[in-house]
């Protein structure tokens, strides 16, 4: 019965399963409406096409990654973080694809660009409703943005509603926040000095660490690491604690896959930021100091905005915490036995 209805499936054709009929026939351009000549506006059009597609597959598996940390906890026994850190990765790679793909773009020359340009307003990249959807779901907060008042003026309310929605939900940065609060690692039975005796063993390291130059950042330690802390920094004093353990002990078996989990997130920032470097620099050279189709202020605005669209900044600034190995305060064999392939009684 199984095979036959199995046999019974109608059999599948590359156009249709792909869809291709309404792919390909999706290139509109204005300038043939207006029956002007310009040649590169099909480049123009599917370049973009094809970003909001990279868009969608990049927001299903931001989706799938936040779904895993949305649990109250996760197995270390299970899959979810090597299938979290495997999806980020993917991540990566089609933002790769996406700053590559600039390259495309630049064949235009800004003659060419000029052929069309007028056709397309008040059209704009920046009425991209899942790329916001994207810096959303990842972390971007609305205080982090650049232009609070214009980023969603030019949409339709039901675009501005998704971004709003998205800006509701429990980010990813959210998430991995709380998935690092909560880590085990701080219970008392690990620190026989007691926890805090450790942190104040790392921080007399790290003060003897600093040249005189550096001696800001022992104040901005305390500030970031201190439970008592008054920070406004969005993850707490435990989460930055645990990332920065991570950060140091990653050569330890059980914290491979959260240190690579940390630096996967890293590498999205430093490719976003690649992304709309080089998008600055195309604008630049295309259309130099005109503002953009939209509205906005062009180059400029792009620029300002990439300043400050940096999502997981408060993971990267750990960085300038971390100690040289031969300085590391040795773990409690208790720990480092947790910590290792084999764990202890």
């Amino acid at each position: 019965m199984e095979k036959s209805e199995k046999n019974s499936r109608p059999p599948v054709y590359y156009s249709e399963y792909l869809q291709l009929d309404k792919i390909l026939s999706a290139q509109a351009p204005e300038s043939e409406k207006e029956s002007i000549k310009a040649d590169d506006e099909m480049m123009f059009i599917i370049i973009h096409q094809t970003y909001e597609l990279w868009f969608k597959q990049i927001l299903h598996e931001i989706q799938l990654v936040r779904k895993y940390f949305s649990a109250p906890a996760i197995d270390n026994n299970a899959p979810d973080l090597y299938h979290a850190v495997h999806r980020l990765k993917r991540v990566c790679r089609i933002l790769d694809i996406a700053v590559m793909q600039m390259s495309v773009m630049e064949t235009m020359t800004p003659l060419d660009f000029l052929d069309f340009r007028d056709l397309l307003r008040p059209a704009s990249g920046f009425q991209s409703i899942q790329f916001k959807m994207i810096e959303a779901r990842l972390g971007l907060a609305f205080d982090q943005r650049y232009g609070k008042n214009y980023y969603i003026s030019q949409l339709k309310p039901e675009d501005i509603e998704q971004v709003k929605q998205a800006e509701a939900e429990s980010s990813l940065f959210d998430l991995i926040g709380q998935w690092l609060a909560r880590m085990p690692f701080a219970q008392a039975k690990y620190w026989p000095q007691g926890e805090e005796g450790f942190w104040e063993q790392y921080r007399q390291q790290y003060a003897q660490s600093l040249q005189p130059a550096e001696a800001s950042n022992l104040v901005q330690f305390d500030a970031i690491f201190s439970p008592a802390s008054q920070s406004e920094r969005r993850l707490s004093a435990a989460a930055s604690r645990h990332a920065l353990f991570i950060m140091v002990y990653r050569d330890l078996p059980m914290l491979h896959m959260p240190y690579e989990l940390l630096s996967t997130l890293l590498e999205i920032d430093e490719l976003l930021s690649m992304w709309r470097h080089r998008h600055i620099h195309m604008v630049q050279r295309t259309i130099g100091r005109r503002v953009g189709t939209g509205g906005s202020s062009g180059a400029d605005y792009l620029q300002k905005a990439a300043d400050s669209h940096y999502i997981f900044r408060e993971l990267a600034e750990l960085t300038s915490y971390l100690l040289p190995r031969n300085q590391v305060p040795a773990l409690s064999p208790a720990l480092k036995s947790v910590l290792g392939f084999q764990q202890g009684e």
